[in-house]
Formats: C-alpha cells, structure tokens, sequence
C-alpha cells in the first residue's frame, strides 16, 4: 500500500507540474490510471551508483528520460563545484536519445558553469575514459547501456582517473541527485552555452591520440601473417576507431558486416546486441562462412567488450567464451612479452573473482602476480590506478573478465574493445606464423593447464519492483546456505557483503568444493537479473561441461523454484 501511495504522488506531481512538458505530463497521467503501469514507472526511482544510472526509455522516475538525466547531472555539478571541478568530459552511442541525453548534461553543466568537451559524433566507451585524462578533466559522463536491448539506455560516470566512480564518490554524488527535485536541473540553452565557450568539441588530436596509444599496445608488432577477417560493430561506435587501427596493422585483411556497419539504436539486426550471444552474430558467421576467413571479431554498441568466433580445421565456427579469449590474450600478451624482452618486473594481471581460475595457472608459467577484484571492470581500473599511484604502473601488462572485458594498456581505464581487437587479430597472426589457429592454441592451452569450463546463468527477476525480489533471493540463500555443487559438498563459503580478501563489501554469495567446482551468485547492478557463474574443473571439457549440466539443473530449481538446500 506504502508503495503504490509513494508511485501515486510521484506520478501526480509529474502530471501536474508545469517543470514537465505536455507529453510528460500526459505518460504520467496515463499511468495513473493503469497501477501497473504506475508501478512500472513511479513505484520507485532509478538507482545511482558505481555503474551510473541504467533502465527502460520512458516516462517515469524508474525510466531513463531527459528529466532523469538532467537532475543526475545537476547533482554531479553540484558535487563538481563543491569540489573544485571545473570541466567534465561527455561521450554517447548509438542508441536511442544517446545524443539528446548528451546534450542535455553538456547544457546543465553548462548552467552550473563547468565546461562540457564533447564528442561531436559517436564514440566508444574506452574513448571517452582516454578523453577525460587526455583533457585533465575532472569527471566524464558516457551515455550508453552497452549491449542490452534497444528499449534500454544509461548514464555512466567517471572520476579524474578515466575510471568508473569509486564507492564513495558514487554516494556523494547520489546524495546531491537526492537532493534535486524533479525538473529542477535547468539547462542553457546550447548556442548560448557554445557561444561563451562552456560546451566545446573535443578536438581530432584526441581521437588521432588515442589511436597510436592503442597501436603502442601491440605486444608483437613485426607480426605481418596474412589474415582474412569479418568484422561487425553491431550497429554501434566501433566502426570508425576499429578501422583505424586495423589499417595499420600489415597482412590484415578486413570484410565487414555491411548491415550492421550503420549506426541504429533499433538493432534491426541483432535485438540483443550482446557479442557474448552467438545469436548476435549470426549475419556476422554467415558472411565469415561465405567467405572462408580466419575469424570473426563483434564490438557491442559502445565499443567495450569483443565477440570473437574462430574458424576451426573442419570449417566451422566456433564461438569463443569471455573466458577464453582472456585466457588466450593473456597468454599471448605474457608469451610475446617475454620473447621480446618487454616484460616487466613483477608484472601484474588482473581479473574479477567470477573470471576463470585457470589464470592462476598461466600466470604462475611466467612468474606473473594475479590481483583479484569484484565484478566490474572499475575495479581493475581501480587497481590500475593504485599502481600507478605507486610509481609502478609498468607492473600491469592485463587485465579482463569473463563478460568479453579486456584491456593491456593504462592510457585507458575501462574494458577496450578497439585494442582487444587489434589484439586478438595480432594473437591469430601470431599463431598463423606458425601454421596454427586460434582454435589450435585454445586446445594446447587445455592440454598444457588442464580443462576447465564456465558457465552464466541468468535469471530474469520479473514484476513492477524486481529489485525487491533480487534481494529476497540473496537472502534466501544466506538463510539457508548451499552445501552441494553436483554432487560435491561445498568445502569453502564467502559472503562478500561481509568483506572478503580486502576487498570492498558486495551482495556476492561464493561456494566451492574440493574437487574444483565453484558458483558465484550476484544480483545484477545494471538489469533485473540474478546472475550465477559456475565453473568446473575435470580431466576433459567434456566432463566438465557434465558437470555443470548438472549444476545448471539443481541452481535453476533454487533460483527458480525458491528452493534451497
């Protein structure tokens, strides 16, 4: 009842407030007759954290809207000018109202007297973190919701570092948005805000900067093996940067994906532009098929994280996971490196808890330290950061995650699909040299470190306040804990939401057993999802898959069902 009075006097005050323009006020006064509807969109408010701000287009304090946009940039303002900021620097996708959204914070800042460098066309996340350090601003802002559906949109934010926001300044800053009504951010007008100089473009010699920054990454770079590839940006940002780079690269031969080369919030061809989906590709792996090439490299629509499928000695494609195309890039990164005498001493990769264990076993090959961090590629940033801090930032030669995040470079501080692509082309190269394929080098890197599959689950948490149910679910598994993975009792708990290896607290639930099987459970931060990540490891893949099979089955009953051990 609490619930829907608080959605009801939300919506009220959207409907009647002249702050709102008339198709605003007609949405709200349309969900007030429909108490689905009204829950949908006013029976709660988009939630602002590490990750920014994330949800369905529409009318509605649980939607992403310019009104929402506006009053999260008016708290990031006054939490700028609290500070001593004084610029901040602004990238956006393709997606739907990408560029409106931009514009929108580029004019309350404006307003608030910050100045506002802004891309003047559509560019990649990894850009917009280069940007923010490239121009000594003192914040970023990407508008982008990476690869969900087309009806999605978000609002991410960076600190000075070129990282996403730490904990601390994700709750200050929140608590400024909290303390701005709806429809009070106000925006200058853009002519005027250009005008007085207070939104300017961000300069070509930051995109040409950023292009040798990613080529200076190459960790073989006399690599010259002749390479037929298909590439596709999904509809998004990669086209332009990816080319740039792939250009430079000697043997390289491109074919692109030429219907999804344009940029189109819709996803006409692809409606889960998600490059971890095999069902995302599919016009990609038809055309690879046709014209026989070597490989296939997909960018989701902010240009982030890279799908890639190899062409194996029958013809087929296969897929690759996150998981081993980290594996195989950080082998390849440590193997080049250490040929060529560039590997530094001590050297440092990093990856997040729910990322394959098998780095521990390549990375102790090459007497390389693993650091590992929580779920979200800031974290790495993070660490990045912290070496940097310390005069040592030469230590990181990589960092990745399991969600096709990868990165080898600390000019940026996100996952980077451009320089994972120039990698992963450089890696097949590399291999080629020698009369190998990248599905030749996953099998020797099984064989040489043993077999070990993943698997994600997620669980769709439907209902007008699905966050509430996430929750319930955590709880229902603190309450009654899991004592058996397939089988094998559960040797080893960690609850992150107590505080875990030093690292900071989180709504994660871990569970392993002796013989190498592992789940980690997460509640979603970006999507009404609970998300479980399982891991095995066996003598061969195909008993490992097994035995996830069998632990896909009992989790979807205690997730599904609600029942627990």
């Amino acid at each position: 009842m609490q619930l829907m009075e608080e959605a009801r006097k939300r919506a009220a005050f959207f409907a009647e407030s002249e702050s709102f323009d008339e198709e605003t006020r007609h949405a709200a006064r349309a969900a007030l007759e429909d108490e689905q509807e009204l829950l949908a969109r006013f029976g709660s408010e988009l939630e602002f954290g590490t990750g920014g701000l994330r949800g369905i287009l529409g009318v509605g304090t649980a939607r992403m809207n310019r009104v929402i946009v506006a009053r999260a940039t008016q708290g990031l303002a006054d939490y700028l000018n609290r500070n001593g900021g004084r610029s901040v620097a602004i990238a956006y996708d393709s997606r739907l109202c990408s560029d409106e959204f931009a514009r929108t914070a580029a004019c309350v800042l404006a307003e608030n007297g910050l100045t506002a460098h802004m891309y003047n066309r559509l560019m990649p996340t990894p850009m917009l973190s280069f940007a923010v350090r490239e121009l000594h601003c003192d914040a970023g802002i990407v508008v982008t919701a990476s690869h969900n559906p087309a009806q999605y949109n978000g609002y991410k934010v960076y600190g000075s570092d070129g990282c996403q926001i730490t904990e601390e300044a994700a709750a200050a800053i929140t608590a400024c948005i909290g303390a701005v009504p709806y429809g009070a951010a106000k925006e200058m007008p853009m002519d005027e805000a250009r005008e007085k100089g207070l939104v300017v473009d961000i300069p070509q010699r930051v995109f040409d900067a950023f292009i040798e920054r990613t080529l200076a990454c190459r960790v073989n770079p006399t690599a010259s093996t002749p390479l037929r590839l298909v590439y596709t940006p999904l509809h998004g940002t990669g086209l332009e940067p990816v080319r740039a780079v792939l250009d430079r690269m000697a043997g390289i031969e491109r074919i692109e994906v030429a219907e999804q080369c344009v940029p189109d919030g819709h996803f006409p061809t692809c409606p889960k532009p998600n490059p971890e989906l095999r069902e995302a590709l599919e016009l990609g792996l038809a055309l690879a098929q046709k014209e026989k090439t070597d490989l296939l490299i997909a960018t989701d629509p902010d240009s982030d994280r890279v799908g890639v499928a190899v062409r194996r000695r029958d013809g087929a494609y296969a897929v690759l996971t996150g998981n081993e195309v980290g594996l195989l890039l950080m082998q390849h990164v440590l193997r080049s490196r250490k040929a060529n005498g560039t590997l530094p001493e001590d050297p440092v990769v990093v990856k997040t808890i729910v990322t394959s264990d098998l780095a521990f076993a390549i990375a102790a090959d090459y007497g390389v330290e693993v650091k590992e961090c929580l779920t979200g590629f800031k974290y790495i940033g993070e660490i990045i950061g912290r070496l940097e801090h310390a005069g040592e930032a030469e230590r990181f030669v990589f960092g990745f995650e399991e969600s096709c995040g990868y990165l080898a470079g600390a000019h940026v501080r996100d996952k980077d699909a451009v320089m994972a692509c120039m990698l992963v082309a450089e890696m097949a190269q590399t291999a080629a040299a020698q009369g190998r394929t990248l599905a030749d080098e996953l099998d020797a890197l099984y064989a040489r470190y043993g077999c070990m599959e993943n698997r994600l689950l997620n669980f769709e948490i439907a209902g007008a306040v699905p966050m509430e149910k996430m929750r319930a679910v955590m709880t229902g598994l603190r309450e009654k804990p899991v004592q058996t993975l397939a089988g094998s009792a559960v040797a080893a708990v960690k609850d992150y939401a107590q505080g875990v290896d030093g690292l900071p607290v989180s709504n994660v639930l871990s569970y392993a057993t002796e013989d190498g099987r592992k789940a980690l459970v997460r509640p979603s931060g970006t999507e009404p999802k609970v998300k479980v990540y399982l891991s095995a490891r066996a003598d061969t893949n195909e008993a490992a898959r097994a035995a996830l099979d069998a632990m896909e089955g009992e989790w979807r009953a205690r997730i599904l069902e609600g029942g627990h051990e």
